[in-house]
């Protein structure tokens, strides 16, 4: 099944307002689904018997600050962060990308982290990936059972694959280089 296929499935299940894009020209194609849906489509991708995305090969997030004039071309993107959702079915042998994209800031006054609902419960090896995810770029996984830093130090300040994370001088008395 291709991902347009794929595509009308979830299009006709959740709606134009949950499965909100498409793109079929990448090398690897993604579908675009709404942040406050995701939890209830990664659901559906795994149960129905078409699909049966039965693997979350991998989890992460991407910060497009700004637009890279050689990607834009090929990709043209708004500011903001995506969450991206690698599957693949081991009975039906077919593959999908599903992006989720957040504002940089759910509240750009307070710098409050935006939110995604967590598939932990969908793909258990999603703990991990969206510790990471929340570790390094920032992304606060709702409902996750143990959303805690992963590869940072528990005090850590910010999040390190922001790109405008400022990379601190000094931590705990030792200078950074």
């Amino acid at each position: 099944m291709n991902a347009t296929e794929i595509h009308g499935i979830l299009t006709e299940q959740f709606g134009a307002d949950a499965i909100t894009g498409l793109n079929t020209e990448s090398k690897d194609p993604w579908i675009e689904v709404a942040a406050n849906r995701i939890a209830d489509v990664a659901a559906f991708l795994k149960s129905d018997s078409r699909l049966r995305f039965d693997s979350l090969n991998d989890l992460t997030a991407v910060d497009y600050l700004e637009p890279d004039e050689k990607l834009a071309k090929k990709f043209p993107y708004e500011e903001g962060l995506a969450v991206v959702y690698h599957l693949y079915s081991f009975d039906v042998k077919h593959r999908i990308v599903i992006k989720v994209r957040v504002p940089r800031w759910k509240d750009a006054a307070s710098k409050t982290l935006p939110e995604v609902p967590s598939v932990s419960s969908v793909w258990g090896i999603a703990d991990w990936h969206e510790r990471e995810a929340y570790d390094l770029v920032g992304v606060n996984f709702t409902g996750h059972p143990n959303l805690l830093r992963i590869l940072c130090p528990d005090d850590w300040e910010g999040h390190a694959l922001r790109k405008d994370y400022e990379f601190p001088e000094e931590y705990h008395g030792v200078r950074n280089l």
